[in-house]
């Protein structure tokens, strides 16, 4: 199994050029665009907006502008960041400051397991799949991750930051709450070694066709559904090459996962397969596998949600546009590419 370096050296990190044109959510009318300039967008999305109640001109403009504001958060994506990890780092005193550096203890004991027996030199793909639940979609697995304990200081302390008057990033555009758990500082002692050190003997011997052995950067983040606020995730796939998805907890009703297939097979959400997500238990599965989650009719939820992403797989082929990437320098920031397929990345900002 290749292990990517522990410490990352200066390094450029890239978005693909489409970060700029592609997948641009109107959450209005649940649809993913692509904008190169206003003559493009009216004939590529105009009659398909006219189908879903977009009929006037005042509510055209108003998805220009919409477009407009969210280009403009993508250019300055990276200076913001850095701008917000410095006023957060500078201004914000934690409750509980033992979260921010994983420890064993936090971990579920099942969880250590499975990553023992993946970590054993006679551990293969069928071995560990008997040892995991599978859910009726395709290579979808849960299993434990951290103990109650921990997932109810963890969502103290997101609480804690989010009741504070400090900046914070959105997730992203189909999410409007949450927090980015990066600017927060959880990235080099915490998300970095579960990805490393816990995540990925797991993922080397259930995904190494989507580059499950060498996932070698991240986008870390916590989701929060509550009535007022987001309650629901539309259909989509992610910008990753594996995703987990860990319900932390929080008092709620419904708010059931659905699975359908991979982005490149077309499929009705009908076909969908359901799944209750129960606090503590992780959700492993491809970034591609389309999924979302249904709305939440009391409570509150938190979800800890890690994109992991291989440079080796997305710098052959952009997830998001399907092309090969058109590498685009971003301070403080990237999805993942490099300017090589064999070049180590570290965490993404």
């Amino acid at each position: 199994m290749t292990q990517p370096h522990h410490q990352c050296p200066n390094q450029n990190f890239y978005v693909c050029q489409c970060f700029y044109t592609h997948n641009i959510f109107l959450q209005q009318y649940n649809l993913h665009v692509i904008f190169h300039d206003e003559k493009q967008f009216m004939k590529d999305w105009k009659g398909i907006l006219y189908s879903r109640g977009c009929r006037s001109e005042d509510q055209l403009q108003q998805v220009l502008q919409q477009i407009k504001t969210e280009l403009s958060r993508r250019r300055n994506l990276g200076s913001d960041c850095l701008d917000r990890c410095l006023r957060i780092s500078e201004g914000y005193i934690p409750l509980h400051s033992h979260v921010y550096k994983l420890q064993e203890s936090y971990l579920a004991a099942e969880f250590l397991d499975l990553v023992k027996y993946a970590q054993m030199s006679s551990a293969t793909a069928e071995g560990l799949i008997t040892k995991l639940s599978q859910e009726n979609a395709s290579r979808v697995f849960s299993f434990p991750v951290f103990t109650k304990t921990f997932c109810d200081e963890f969502m103290a302390e997101i609480s804690h930051f989010e009741n504070s008057d400090l900046p914070k990033g959105r997730p992203n555009t189909m999410n409007n709450y949450g927090i980015l758990l990066n600017e927060l500082g959880f990235d080099t002692d915490f998300i970095t070694p579960l990805r490393l050190k816990y995540l990925t003997p797991l993922t080397s011997l259930l995904f190494p066709d989507w580059g499950g052995d060498y996932l070698d950067s991240h986008k870390a983040f916590v989701v929060k559904y509550k009535l007022g606020e987001d309650l629901d995730l539309a259909y989509h796939y992610d910008n990753a090459e594996v995703t987990i998805n860990v319900s932390l907890g929080r008092e709620f009703m419904e708010g059931t996962l659905y699975f359908g297939d991979m982005r490149q097979v077309p499929i009705k959400e009908t076909e969908c397969t359901e799944y209750s997500h129960k606090p503590t238990i992780g959700l492993l599965h491809r970034g591609q596998h389309k999924h979302g989650a249904l709305p939440i009719t009391s409570g509150e939820r938190y979800n800890l949600i890690v994109w992991m992403r291989s440079s080796r797989i997305r710098n052959q082929l952009c997830p998001m546009c399907n092309n090969k990437p058109v590498l685009v320098k971003m301070v403080g920031y990237g999805d993942g590419f490099t300017e090589g397929s064999l070049v180590d990345v570290c965490t993404t900002l």
